[in-house]
């Protein structure tokens, strides 16, 4: 079932993948790496004005990474504003996503924790570096794959 925002990008030619509706009935939408950036922008435009959150998420072991944005269409006069949640999919191996934040400002310190937790670089933005883990930190904590560093034994190396 194609919801209203999935109905409006075919009838604009904008590419995508419909995943459905969640428990809320709001529309999922799966937008490709490459065109996430321009398709954010249009989304902008025709009313997404508040990106209500992001994050990602670890797909599986050795598989896809995901980045999730939350949009909402906030209009005067509306009780009950249009959302719609994007994923878009990367690569474990070079896991890079263009960043939106030029587009929502607010997106700033989700952006950085996702590639903080999980290694995911969002191309284009401004301040990408780790805000939850110290500089030296190595590794991706929130990947499936994390092996964690055994942090008696680094303590006893001495």
């Amino acid at each position: 079932m194609q919801g209203h925002l999935s109905a409006w990008l075919v009838k604009h030619g904008i590419i995508h993948r419909s995943l459905g509706f969640d428990y809320q009935g709001i529309e999922t939408l799966q937008i490709k790496s490459e065109d996430w950036h321009s398709i954010a922008v249009i989304l902008y435009v025709y009313g997404y004005n508040y990106l209500r959150s992001q994050c990602a998420y670890d797909v599986a072991p050795g598989g896809l990474l995901a980045s999730v944005y939350h949009l909402t269409r906030i209009e005067d006069g509306v009780d009950q504003p249009e959302e719609v949640c994007i994923k878009v999919f990367a690569p474990r191996r070079n896991p890079k996503i263009p960043s939106v934040f030029w587009v929502w400002k607010t997106v700033d310190f989700q952006e950085r924790e996702s590639y903080d937790m999980l290694g995911i670089y969002y191309d284009n933005h401004p301040r990408l570096k780790r805000i939850l883990m110290p500089e030296s930190w190595i590794g991706w904590p929130l990947r499936k794959d994390y092996i964690a560093p055994n942090f008696y034994e680094l303590q006893n190396a001495h």
